[in-house]
This record gives C-alpha cells, structure tokens and sequence, in this order.
C-alpha cells in the first residue's frame, strides 16, 4: 500500500470515528434535554388533618423528602382537611383522581370494608404499631391491603408508615373508674372502636378530628378519643376537658398510610418509584423520632400549663375491652372471609413476634430505678 493510500485511510477512519463519536455525544447531552423538557411531575395531595397538627406536618414532612431526594423532579403540594375533600372523603378522592394523592390512616375508609380497619383499630394481638408494620412488610399484609382495595375497587397504591404510641382512652368530664361509667356516654372514636365502644354501651359518633373539640364544647359528644399528647394540645382538647385517661386497647397499634392514585403513580419512573419507597422508610423513622420528642413535650405543657390531670386507665377496663374485641372480631370474621383471612395472618405473626419481644426486651425495672420514688437520676 501507498503512502498517500495509507494517509486517506488514516483520515477517513478518523473521520469516521469523530463523526460516531459526535453522534453519541449528542444523545449523551440530548437524553437529559428530554427529561427536563417535560418538566417535573406535580401532584396535588389533601391530609386528613387540620393545618395546625402535628399530623399535617408529618405530612409535609414526607412531602419534602420525595421533592428533595427527586431533586424537585418531583413536586408534591399537601392541602390540609377539607381544603378539597372532607377528610373521610380521601380515599374516593384519589382513586377518582380528584386527588393525586394523601395522607391519612387506613382505619379511616372502615365504611367501604371493616377489614381494612385491622392495620391500626384494636389490640394489634398484643403488637404495638412498629411490630404491626413488621407483619405488614414481612408477614403477608401488604399484599392482603392491596387485595383489599382492588376488592372495592379502590384504584391506588397505598405506603404505610410511621408507628403510632398506644393511644389514650380519651378525654371525659371525670375520671372513668369502671367499664360502666362509658354506659350511655356520646363518645367520639373511628374503626372497629366503634363496635367495642358501642357494645360498652356508649353511643358512637364518628368525627374527623378538625370537629372533634366543637362537638365537645358545644355538648354534642360527652367525651372523645384522638391520638396523642401534641395533637389532642393543639386541637384544643385542655379548653373543654381537664381529664384525659391514658392507655387503651382501642388502637394500640396504628399507623399512617400515603396514597397515591394508581395512573398517577403507575405513569412515574422506575426510578422515581425506588425514591418514593425509600422516602417512606426514611420520613416513618424520623415521623417516629419526632413524635417522641414533641409528644413527650406537650405532655409536660399540658399538666403544667394547661393543668390537665391524668390518669391511667384501670386494668379491668382494658381487660374488658380485649374480651368485647374479641367477641367484635369472631363475629365480623364470621361474616367477612377477609376480615377472618387478614386477622389469622396477624395472629400467626403476632404470637412469634410477641413472644420473642416479652422474653427479649427487658421491663421498666430502669425507669423505676432512675426516675421512681426514690430514683437514682438526681444523684448525677
């Protein structure tokens, strides 16, 4: 071969190899282009709950770790209740999409199918809520959920998270001393509770919790349950009531549920949904982490601002409650195969996960020790 050949050669594979190269360097800066030519996905989400509770901004909360760990690629706005549904109407809200999305609880839709209050209304068989979101990702209930609302033609892809303390018994004009004093009582409460409360003779109405203090203050309810220190405080809870009974059975194990409408979400990308699911996890530990410390506040403020009494719920008060549940329960089961199919998976779990918890984790011999009578701490 010529040199003068070998020197064409040389250029027109060069040539050829920048021409290739530029075409690939074009897709690598065009792909990106195209992303951010459709510009960020916006949904419009509503809560259940008022502005003013911790609730909501739990939900904002969750919000703006998916807008920050998307990049803003994903854009969520939450409304507050009622700012476009009231907040017993989320559910058909956003499988109609009305809403793309919410933040609420499952024990909310207890109308639409009685099962669906199991994730959070009742004992949890002796599981508290973190244990209740163990069985619900490891033990079959996710899937059961899922089942569930594909039932009631419920079209959305619901995330539980963030696991709720035992809730109080509630707020009464006096402190409760036995199962009878809730006989003939107008008493506030949501889900199965409403069954139990109901067969402890109390007369049940079931209220969101933005009208839950007007309805007390103005003596259409004689006495209610809500959730928890920081929410019941901002509610207003301590202006019409000066006694709240801590501890229950009514809803030992409650978590909160995000909803998004199934198009909506079905339409994001791969990865965007991993982001959404990680997001989940990250904002239900730290939901847990703040709640401890703001909770644990509100109670102090409430008994030394507010001068709320408290007092804790009597032993044959809750045993009475486990025996009426378990009698709610047998019945629904037998009238509901998947009330019955949905509570034997929480039992199979629960009996192993309880037992390893009870010989595992160690009492409250430690508080005593350091904050009993008598306690240890001051000496530090």
């Amino acid at each position: 071969m010529t040199k003068a050949r070998i020197q064409t050669r040389n250029m027109t594979s060069r040539r050829k190899f920048l021409g290739e190269a530029a075409v690939a360097a074009a897709a690598i800066v065009a792909a990106p282009s195209v992303v951010k030519a459709q510009g960020p996905v916006s949904m419009r989400w509503q809560s259940t709950w008022p502005s003013k509770d911790i609730f909501h901004e739990f939900a904002l909360d969750f919000a703006k770790k998916v807008n920050d760990m998307t990049g803003g690629d994903l854009k969520i706005e939450v409304l507050p209740a009622g700012a476009v549904v009231p907040a017993f109407g989320l559910l058909d809200a956003v499988s109609q999409g009305t809403l793309d999305g919410g933040h609420g609880v499952v024990v909310y839709h207890y109308g639409k199918q009685s099962a669906l209050a199991l994730w959070g209304s009742g004992p949890g068989f002796a599981m508290d809520a973190n244990m209740l979101l163990a069985w619900h990702k490891y033990g079959g209930g996710k899937e059961l959920l899922a089942k569930l609302y594909e039932s009631i033609g419920a079209n959305v892809v619901s995330f539980l998270y963030g696991p709720m303390p035992t809730q109080p018994l509630g707020w009464f004009k006096k402190p409760v001393a036995k199962a009878e004093d809730l006989q003939g009582l107008k008493f506030r409460t949501v889900g199965i509770s409403i069954d139990v409360f109901t067969a402890l003779g109390a007369a049940v109405n079931a209220l969101p919790a933005g009208e839950i203090v007007a309805a007390l203050d103005r003596g259409l309810i004689d006495a209610a349950e809500f959730n928890n220190a920081s929410s019941d405080r901002v509610l207003g809870f301590p202006d019409v009531s000066k006694i709240c009974m801590l501890q229950s059975y009514h809803q030992n194990a409650e978590q909160f549920e995000i909803l998004f409408n199934r198009a909506k979400y079905d339409a994001l990308p791969d990865q965007m949904k991993a982001i959404i699911t990680n997001a989940v996890e990250a904002a239900s530990q730290d939901m847990h982490w703040k709640a401890i410390d703001r909770y644990s506040k509100d109670y102090v403020e409430m008994q030394t601002t507010d001068k709320v009494k408290f007092y804790k719920t009597p032993e044959a008060i809750l045993k009475k409650q486990l025996e009426v549940y378990d009698e709610v329960v047998k019945k629904k089961a037998a009238e509901n195969p998947a009330f019955k199919e949905i509570i034997l998976s929480q039992i199979a779990f629960a009996e192993r996960a309880t037992r390893w918890e009870q010989d595992t984790v160690v009492g409250r011999l430690a508080f005593d020790h350091y904050f009993g009578q008598g306690g240890v701490a001051k000496e530090f």
